[in-house]
C-alpha cells in the first residue's frame, strides 16, 4: 500500500459526509446490542414482572463494568485517532495489542470482586433478600463474559480511530443475532433446552459476547487489519504504551464508572422506595436511552475521534466548526426522537407484555425521558470532544461536580421528599445540562491547543 493511500486513509476532512460516513456504522453497531438488550428484557417481561424488576439492578451494575471498558476503549481510540492524524500506522497496532493485554487484567479483578464483595454490598442495599439473591446469582454467571466483552469493546478503537467503522456492523450483528436466539432458548427452555429463567439471559449474554469478538477478529485479519497495523506483532508488557494508556484511559474509566454508580443507586432507591412496577419501568426507560439514543451516541464517538484526528492534523482552529456541525446533526435526530415518542408512548411500553397501570404510569417518565434526550443530544458531543482533545481529566471532573448535584437531586427527590419516578427521572434534565456548560465554555476558552500526547 502507498504512503498517499495511508495518508487518504487515516486523515478525516470536515464535512457532513465524512461525519455520517464514521457514525452511521457506528450508530448501527450501538442500536443492533439495544434492540438486543430490549428482546431479552420482552422475554423477561412475558417471563415474570418480578425477573424484569430485578434485571433493572443486574443489568446497570454490569454496566459499571461495560463502562471500564468503554473507558478504556475511548481513552485508546484518542490515542489511536491521533496517531492516525499524525500518519503513524506502526504506533497504532502497538497501541492496540497494549490495550486488549490491560482490558484482560482490569476483567479478572473485576470478576473476582463480584464473586467476593459485590454479594455484601447487594445484600446490605436491597430491600427484598428474594431479589438480593436472585440478583447475586444471575451476576456471578454474567460476569463471565466480561473478558469478550472487553476485548470486544476495543474493536471500536481500532475501527473508529483508523476510520473503519463500516465494519463495526458484523461482529455486532453476529452478537445479537445469537443472543436473541439463545436468550428464547434458554429463557424459557425450548427445543430441549434446561429452563433457566432469569439465569438464561445471563448465559446467552456470554455466548453472544464471545461470538461477536470471534466475528470481529476474524473480518480484521481477513481484511488485513492486523498485518497493516501489526496487530499481536509482539504480545508482551509495553511500560511506555502502558503509561500512556494508563494515563488517557484512567480519567475516563473512573468517569464512566462513576456516571453508573450514580445510576445504580438511583434504581436501588427506587427499589427502596417505590412498587415492583415503578421499578419495572425505569428498566424499561434504560431501553429508551439505548434504541434513541443510539445515533446521539453515535455521533459523540465520531466528535471524539474526529477532533483528535483533526487536532494530529494540526488543524486547532477547525475543531470548533467540526463540534457545532456535529452538534447540529445529533440534535436533528433528537428532535426526530422527541416527536415520535410523545406521539406514541403507549406503543413502545405496551410491547414489554404487562398491564394497564404498567402503561398508565410509564407514560409521563417517557415525556420526561423524550426532553432528556434532546438535552443530551449536544451535551454528549461537547464533552465527547473535551475527550477528543486529549484532556481527559478535565471531562473526570466535569463528570464528577455533575455527578455530585445527579445524587443529591435523586436522594432528596426519591428517599427524602419520596416524590416517585417521573420526578425521580427529572435528574436526567439535571444531568445533562450540568455536563454541557463547563464543556462548551472549557472548548471556548481554546486551553485544550497545549495538550499534547
Amino acid at each position: 500500500m502507498s504512503e498517499a493511500a495511508v495518508h487518504n486513509d487515516l486523515k478525516v476532512g470536515i464535512n457532513n459526509r465524512q461525519i455520517f460516513k464514521i457514525a452511521l456504522p457506528i450508530s448501527v453497531a450501538i442500536l443492533i446490542p439495544q434492540i438486543n438488550f430490549i428482546t431479552n428484557n420482552i422475554f423477561l417481561g412475558h417471563y415474570s414482572t418480578e425477573a424484569l424488576a430485578v434485571a433493572s439492578i443486574t443489568g446497570v451494575y454490569y454496566l459499571i463494568f461495560a463502562s471500564i471498558g468503554f473507558g478504556l476503549n475511548n481513552g485508546l481510540q484518542t490515542l489511536i485517532s491521533r496517531r492516525a492524524g499524525e500518519n503513524k500506522p506502526e504506533e497504532i497496532g502497538k497501541i492496540f495489542t497494549q490495550g486488549v493485554l490491560m482490558s484482560l487484567c482490569i476483567a479478572a479483578f473485576s470478576m473476582l470482586l463480584t464473586y467476593f464483595i459485590t454479594p455484601l454490598l447487594l445484600h446490605s442495599v436491597i430491600h427484598d433478600p428474594v431479589n438480593a439473591e436472585k440478583a447475586i446469582s444471575f451476576l456471578r454467571i454474567r460476569v463471565w463474559g466480561l473478558p469478550f466483552l472487553y476485548v470486544y469493546q476495543l474493536r471500536n478503537a481500532l475501527l473508529v480511530g483508523t476510520n473503519q467503522s463500516r465494519y463495526l456492523v458484523i461482529g455486532t450483528l453476529a452478537e445479537a443475532i445469537t443472543n436473541v436466539v439463545f436468550d428464547y432458548l434458554l429463557i424459557f427452555g425450548k427445543f430441549g433446552f434446561p429452563e433457566m429463567g432469569f439465569n438464561g439471559a445471563a448465559v446467552a449474554s456470554i455466548i453472544a459476547e464471545f461470538t461477536g469478538m470471534f466475528v470481529i477478529f476474524i473480518v480484521i485479519h481477513r481484511k488485513g487489519i492486523t498485518k497493516r497495523f501489526a496487530i499481536f506483532k509482539t504480545i508482551g508488557w509495553d511500560s511506555k504504551n502502558a503509561s500512556l494508556i494508563t494515563s488517557m484511559s484512567a480519567p475516563l474509566v473512573f468517569q464512566f464508572g462513576i456516571s453508573i454508580v450514580s445510576w445504580e443507586l438511583f434504581y436501588i432507591l427506587i427499589e427502596r422506595n417505590n412498587s415492583e412496577t415503578a421499578l419495572a419501568i425505569s428498566n424499561t426507560m434504560r431501553n429508551v436511552f439505548g434504541i434513541f439514543g443510539s445515533f446521539t451516541w453515535a455521533f459523540a464517538a465520531a466528535a471524539s475521534s474526529m477532533v483528535s484526528n483533526i487536532i494530529g492534523q494540526g488543524r486547532h482552529s477547525e475543531v470548533q466548526k467540526l463540534i457545532r456541525s456535529i452538534v447540529k446533526l445529533s440534535s436533528g435526530m433528537a428532535i426526530v426522537v422527541f416527536v415520535i415518542l410523545n406521539i406514541a408512548p403507549q406503543l413502545f411500553l405496551s410491547i414489554y407484555g404487562q398491564s394497564e397501570d404498567f402503561i398508565r404510569q410509564g407514560i409521563p417518565v417517557v415525556r420526561v425521558i423524550s426532553v432528556a434526550m434532546i438535552l443530551m443530544s449536544f451535551s454528549v458531543v461537547w464533552i465527547s470532544s473535551v475527550t477528543g482533545t486529549g484532556n481527559t481529566k478535565v471531562s473526570l471532573m466535569i463528570e464528577i461536580m455533575t455527578i455530585i448535584l445527579y445524587s443529591i437531586y435523586v436522594y432528596l427527590v426519591l428517599e427524602k421528599f419520596k416524590l416517585g419516578i417521573t420526578y425521580g427521572w427529572m435528574s436526567e434534565w439535571l444531568y445533562w445540562t450540568s455536563l454541557f456548560l463547563p464543556s462548551f465554555i472549557y472548548i471556548r476558552s481554546g486551553r485544550w491547543k497545549k495538550k499534547v500526547i
